[in-house]
């Protein structure tokens, strides 16, 4: 991955993601346990059918998956991309413990991610959402740096049957409209797909493994 390249493509300073973030990163572990279910379980379910040696999380934020990851799969090479500055900041701390194996990029997840070394997994951990525009053509992007048989684990929002509640996620820079589900199931051979509820139906959001095929 060219690390030049994610650097030219990073979020500007002032834009509107980068504020968000800037506001958000000190307290984003502490406040969104209540309601970014399944971060553990994805982690879960990928370990069930993958021993990665290379791994890429893309919006791996503040760095609390790349811990998990570490612990989990303790053979693997870690990379974290991520848009916001600022969030990378708190995943440098949590991370620099864990020393050469954990690699942090700041830039957008594209085609500029050119790499001779394919990964075995890829993970977005509710990341797809908010990608609007460009959340297929991260899949696309995703298909082609994976290896043959190499997996990509996302867990994201699904849908909501309260539509002021979806206007305000989209407030929040998150599509939610079951959009990601058929993207994926298209792209890849299932392994795990789970839609689980949350706040007794409120909203649903999505666990899904699949296999790069060699048709893929």
């Amino acid at each position: 991955m060219n690390l030049d390249a994610a650097r030219k493509s990073g979020a500007r300073a002032g834009s509107p993601l980068e504020r968000y973030y800037r506001l958000h990163s000190h307290i984003y572990d502490a406040t969104r346990w209540s309601f970014l279910f399944g971060r553990t379980a994805i982690l879960g379910e990928a370990a069930k059918v993958a021993q990665p040696q290379r791994i890429l999380e893309v919006g791996c934020g503040t760095g609390k998956n790349l811990v998990n990851l570490c612990r989990l799969f303790p053979q693997a090479a870690i990379t974290g991309v991520d848009l916001s500055e600022t969030m990378l900041a708190v995943a440098r701390r949590k991370t620099a413990a864990l020393g050469p194996r954990v690699r942090l990029l700041h830039g957008a997840y594209s085609p500029a991610f050119q790499d001779d070394r394919p990964c075995d997994l890829i993970l977005f951990s509710y990341a797809l959402s908010m990608f609007n525009p460009g959340f297929a053509e991260a899949i696309a992007t995703a298909q082609r740096d994976l290896a043959p048989g190499g997996h990509i684990a996302v867990v994201d929002f699904h849908d909501t049957r309260l539509r002021l509640f979806e206007r305000w996620m989209g407030v929040n820079h998150v599509r939610m409209n079951g959009q990601l589900q058929p993207l994926l199931a298209a792209q890849f051979q299932t392994c795990t797909a789970r839609v689980q509820p949350a706040y007794g139906g409120a909203w649903r959001y999505l666990l899904f493994v699949g296999r790069k095929t060699a048709k893929a």
